[in-house]
């Protein structure tokens, strides 16, 4: 029976037809893999999900972590058993260092082969998961930035699965404006082991998730702090901030955790989704511990004083791939239930057939319901698509044969980041919203999942920036830097695309796609440059975010049609089976190239003639 956590003929098509996954294999770093051992990977991440993570996912949202008293005033939190076993199978199979080094015990997986064997499990339980994504990129971060030591004492426990990973950024006062943090970190007087220069950290840390849980022996959390200047006040704006290691528990002499560091749960937030990952209120130095008999939480610094935020990138721009890939599949798994209620549901008749004896139809032959479901084919398929096509950029940046195949890469990466993170949340969600329809009343229930995976997947528009911050990074920064040099990267890949359209035997339809993917890129180009020709930046980018959402249209249509002239070359002689599934792929594409990117124009229009509605709105008009 086909799954409906995620389509494996999708990924399989995806990262071995389209991506050329196995190409991979004779570069250095993957030389010991195969197309085997990918798929013994994502064989593996599928029984784990399919046992261990999808059969709790809504016994743990009906049952969200409880704060328990733990005596001295302190707190913990109890989670329900099925998420520890979860993670230690998950920890045990080896996965949580998939994609590192063999000097690492990982198993050397290229990037995009990694995303999809943690599709997997995102999809089956995302509030499980989240306590995996938020190691993995906790470790990725430190071995980026962190001494030898503090690899060997927090990154191996990590991806070992022995210890759990957060990242510590925002504060009550202060939500996305990270200039704005006031937690402290002073220079300890006495040092640490084996010398090693230590902090004391005090302040307050909110939406902190996997912030706190007793599902591994230590929590390392990644801290974002101020270090005073020598007349004892915080540097203002991004330049001061620090990054700390603060792990909840100090290692002993043998590297095992020892005393309780001073970091306490002082609240969780209950959040309309996600409800099986503790997301907590984390107080550092409040005094209910005190390491060494000293007030203040102990932080050991990462990498340079001042230069936190930019090593705290390295986290968060994998986060985002990370998140445009959860919302991605959230989508997915929606669209995949929606269609099997869809095929087995019988209800009402075609509006030709008037006769009340005759047998009802399943709902999917009903043309709204088939509109619907296409529509959210399009939206998730499409956002995996650029997701994985995102992730094998990364593999380029890291392993391509010349260095101006890495920096193109590189390039290409770093403008479509914000599309990636964004785009799914956006456009995902609204398939979410359709599954929902699909069920009909029977979707807004709770014994039905597909109103979970909604709430789930609303997070995505806010988790690891808003539409608002990332349409201002799109347009404000990645549009420009290097006198435009990412904006052209993007215009060449998506030429070559087109060309192909070109080729000898590819269908008007797609050659009529081409044309008109080509026409909107041209108009993206042109808009962007009205736009930073008007002369006031407020004006440029009073509606960032509609430039976001156009953007990542364009960009989707792309991935389309380049999946589209891949599937036509494999449509003839394909088997039955097989067949179907490339004239879906087709399809698809007709839809998004029909009814979504039309919807651009209206859009770039609007940007081109500068209007300033939202920005000449007033307060007092409200």
């Amino acid at each position: 029976m086909q799954s409906k956590i995620l389509s494996r003929r999708d990924l399989d098509f995806l990262l071995f037809e389209w991506l050329d996954a196995e190409s991979l294999t004779s570069r250095a770093r993957f030389v010991d893999h195969s197309r085997e051992t990918f798929s013994a990977a994502l064989d593996t991440a599928e029984q784990i999900a399919t046992d261990l993570f999808a059969p709790h996912n809504k016994k743990s949202d009906c049952n969200e972590p409880t704060m328990c008293e733990a005596g001295a005033g302190a707190a913990i939190v109890a989670i329900i058993p099925e998420v520890k076993t979860a993670l230690d199978a998950f920890a045990a199979a080896g996965l949580m260092a998939a994609g590192q080094d063999y000097e690492y015990d990982g198993m050397q997986l290229p990037c995009v082969v990694e995303k999809a064997v943690m599709a997997w499990f995102t999809a089956a339980n995302v509030a499980t998961s989240a306590y995996i994504f938020l190691t993995i990129a906790n470790a990725n971060t430190l071995l980026k930035c962190a001494t030898p030591r503090q690899v060997e004492q927090f990154v191996r426990p990590m991806l070992a699965g022995r210890f759990f990973g957060t990242m510590c950024l925002s504060e009550p006062q202060a939500g996305s404006s990270l200039s704005d943090i006031t937690t402290r970190a002073e220079p300890d007087p006495a040092d640490g082991p084996d010398g090693e220069r230590q902090y004391r950290l005090t302040g307050n840390k909110m939406w902190i998730s996997a912030g706190e849980h007793d599902l591994a022996g230590n929590i390392v959390h990644l801290v974002l702090a101020k270090i005073p200047g020598p007349d004892g006040c915080l540097i203002p704006g991004v330049k001061g901030i620090s990054l700390f290691i603060v792990p909840k528990f100090l290692l002993d002499e043998h590297g095992a955790p020892g005393e309780r560091n001073d970091v306490v749960l002082a609240g969780l937030n209950h959040k309309m989704g996600n409800r099986g990952t503790t997301n907590c209120l984390l107080n550092f130095g409040e005094g209910k511990y005190q390491p060494g008999g000293r007030a203040g939480a102990v932080g050991y610094l990462v990498g340079a004083p001042h230069q936190g935020l930019a090593n705290m990138f390295h986290m968060m721009n994998e986060a985002r791939i990370g998140v445009g890939l959860g919302a991605a599949v959230l989508g997915v798994t929606a669209y995949l239930h929606a269609l099997d209620y869809a095929r087995n549901r019988p209800q009402g008749r075609h509006p030709t057939e008037k006769d009340p004896v005759k047998p009802q139809v399943a709902i999917i032959r009903h043309t709204d319901v088939r509109r619907m479901l296409l529509a959210q084919k399009a939206y998730t398929e499409g956002a995996m698509a650029l997701v994985l096509y995102c992730a094998r950029l990364v593999d380029e940046q890291h392993s391509a044969d010349t260095q101006a195949a890495r920096r193109d890469a590189g390039r290409l990466l770093d403008f479509l980041t914000p599309i990636a993170k964004s785009w799914p949340a956006q456009w995902c969600v609204e398939a979410n919203s359709l599954a929902i329809q699909v069920h009909g009343g029977y979707g807004y229930t709770r014994e039905y999942n597909v109103e979970q995976f909604y709430r789930d997947n609303r997070l995505n528009a806010i988790h690891e920036g808003t539409h608002g911050i990332h349409g201002l990074d799109l347009l404000g920064r990645k549009a420009s830097i290097q006198d435009g040099a990412l904006l052209r990267s993007v215009s060449a890949a998506l030429t070559r695309t087109v060309a192909g359209a070109h080729l000898p035997g590819v269908a008007a339809e797609l050659l009529a796609y081409a044309a008109q993917l080509e026409a909107s890129w041209q108009q993206v180009e042109a808009v962007t440059t009205a736009l930073y020709a008007c002369g006031d930046l407020n004006k440029t980018l009073a509606n960032a975010s509609v430039y976001l959402e156009a953007v990542g249209h364009v960009v989707v249509a792309w991935m389309w049609l380049d999946q589209a002239l891949l599937a036509s070359t494999r449509l003839a002689g394909a088997a039955a089976l097989d067949a179907d599934f490339y004239r879906g792929k087709l399809q698809a594409c007709r839809y998004f190239f029909h009814w979504e990117l039309p919807k651009v124009q209206p859009q770039l229009e609007l940007l081109a003639s500068i209007d300033t509605t939202t920005l000449d709105m007033q307060d007092a008009w409200f």
